[in-house]
Order: C-alpha cells, then sequence, then structure tokens
C-alpha cells in the first residue's frame, strides 16, 4: 500500500475534561478511499474535526504528506491540499448554483476551471447553473458541495455523513463518483454511520466504538464485524 497522506497518530481529544478519543491511530494512503465506520456517538465526527483542522487534540500528532500540522487551523491545511465536505453539504442555499460554484475561485482557481471540473464531473449541476441552491434536491445540493471541494483538486478529500437524508439511488450515484476521484489520485477519508453504502468502494474500513479504533483492514472481512460493532458486541 501507498505511502499515507493523512495520518493521525494517537490522537486524544476531548469536550472541556470528557475525553472522547482514546489514543486514535489512523492512516489514510494515496489514492485510497478509507472509510471510518461506527455508531451514533462512537467518536467518528470528532476524528474527521481534528483531521480537518477543526479541533485540536489534547495530544497526539497529525501528519498530511509525512508532515506534522497537529493544530493548523483549515486554512493552512487547505494550502496543504486537505479540503472538508461537512456533514449538511455546506452549500448557500441562496446563491444559485454557479454563484456557489464561484466561492470557490477564492481558493485562486479559476472560473472557467472550476465550472469545467464541476460539470464534467456533475453534468446535472450545468442543467441548472442559474437555478438557486437552496432549491435543488438534497442530492444536487451534495454534489454541488462535492464540486466546490474537487474545484480545488485537493490531496486529501474529507467527507462527512454524505448519505445523510439522501435516497438509496442517489448515495449510490455519489459513491460511484467518490471511487472515480480516489482511482484519479485524491485520498479520501470518509465517515458514515450507514457502513453498507460505503463499503463498495472503500480499499481500507476502521471501525471506531467509544473512541477508538477497534478493526482496521479489508471492507469484505470487516464487514463481518460491523453487527457486532452496531449492537455493542
Amino acid at each position: 500500500m501507498s505511502a499515507p497522506l493523512l495520518e493521525l497518530r494517537g490522537v486524544r481529544a476531548a469536550y472541556g475534561t470528557i475525553e472522547v478519543l482514546h489514543g486514535v491511530d489512523l492512516v489514510v494512503p494515496e489514492a485510497s478511499v478509507v472509510a471510518l465506520l461506527g455508531p451514533n456517538g462512537a467518536g467518528k465526527t470528532t476524528t474527521l474535526s481534528v483531521a480537518a483542522g477543526l479541533m485540536e487534540p489534547t495530544s497526539g500528532t497529525v501528519l498530511v504528506a509525512g508532515r506534522d500540522v497537529t493544530g493548523a487551523g483549515p486554512e493552512e491545511l487547505a494550502r496543504r491540499g486537505l479540503t472538508t465536505i461537512p456533514e449538511g453539504k455546506g452549500i448557500f442555499p441562496t446563491l444559485t448554483v454557479r454563484e456557489n460554484l464561484v466561492m470557490a475561485t477564492y481558493a485562486r482557481v479559476s472560473l472557467a476551471h472550476v465550472e469545467a471540473v464541476a460539470y464534467e464531473r456533475f453534468p446535472r449541476l450545468k442543467e441548472r447553473r442559474n437555478q438557486v441552491a437552496g432549491t435543488l434536491s438534497g442530492g444536487e445540493q451534495q454534489m454541488l458541495a462535492m464540486a466546490r471541494g474537487l474545484a480545488v483538486e485537493p490531496a486529501v478529500l474529507l467527507l462527512d455523513e454524505l448519505s445523510m437524508g439522501l435516497a438509496p439511488l442517489v448515495v449510490e450515484e455519489l459513491y460511484g463518483i467518490v471511487g472515480q476521484i480516489a482511482r484519479q489520485g485524491t485520498s479520501i477519508l470518509v465517515v458514515e454511520q450507514f457502513a453498507r453504502t460505503v463499503l463498495g468502494v472503500a480499499d481500507v474500513a476502521a471501525i471506531m466504538v467509544n473512541g477508538q479504533i477497534r478493526r482496521v483492514g479489508d471492507p469484505s472481512a470487516v464487514e463481518q464485524e460491523l453487527s457486532a460493532a452496531y449492537l455493542g458486541g
């Protein structure tokens, strides 16, 4: 397996005096999809927040392309090639699709490039480029959020609950695109509660329970342990 583009070593994190991550080790290799799975309250989103620079760990190390970035904020991590697409899509609902894409140009990429990447990957967005984003379907809003994130050609993409609130066919389509993105060289860490929606495209699956990674391995092998993890076995 190729060298990691994102790595967490012994990461602990807390909300006030309550520790929620207890020494998390996680590796995201180059051009791979790593699925972080587990029940509600397992610590998945906190792990993603630490990786994204939204939350500083109390101890441990975060590395991007082998460089220690522990404590760096989202802006610094973005400059190092890490893009986050949060749960809830993170679009501007009162702006049009095209105006949302304009926001990506603040990362010093041209609008022509942003639109080319977005419309090639998501042709539906081109059809709706003058439509107010808040009136798009949930799946189309998620496509718009992904299009904006991909416009800067990130080395590492962090996805939080991509399937949240979406129909199964839309989720299948989106995860098909996630697989394509990884094959083109982007490393992806995706947090999912509904595990089986992502296992089909994941290269590595990690099960998190009670703030610890309990198992890391091939998705087909890890799948056998999911029920026990979700049911507390």
